[in-house]
């Protein structure tokens, strides 16, 4: 978490449990959330790019398992996939990472959707 709380749509309220780093860097907060998890998910729109790419780029770097999901793409993989990928690499903490809203219009919404229906699979 970036120091300050900080998100695109304000601070983020005290309710939530958060880790701030020292830095207000994002990368910063890219690189420890990669490597403080067990693997991550990228959901994304358009074009990868920026602190998404990076969120990739540094994954391989640390050799952790990272699987990409084209949300414009009609062939990426299903929730079920993706549950099956996550039983598969064993991930307990999951870094889920993506555009901002304001960069990529409609990700929040298909973000959720999909995040939503994966968390309602059982494996």
């Amino acid at each position: 978490m970036v120091r300050g709380r900080k998100a695109e749509d304000g601070v983020i309220p005290a309710k939530y449990e958060l880790t701030e780093t020292k830095s207000r860097n994002y990368a910063t907060r890219t690189r420890r959330n990669v490597r403080n998890s067990d693997g991550t998910l990228v959901l994304n729109l358009g074009e990868l790019d920026g602190g998404t790419l990076q969120t990739v780029e540094y994954a391989e770097k640390r050799g952790k398992p990272c699987l990409v999901i084209q949300l414009d793409n009609a062939t990426h993989p299903d929730p079920q996939m993706v549950a099956e990928w996550l039983k598969e690499q064993n991930i307990r903490f999951l870094n889920v990472a993506g555009p901002r809203e304001s960069k990529r219009p409609g990700v929040y919404r298909q973000s959720f959707e999909f995040m939503e229906r994966l968390l309602h699979i059982r494996l």
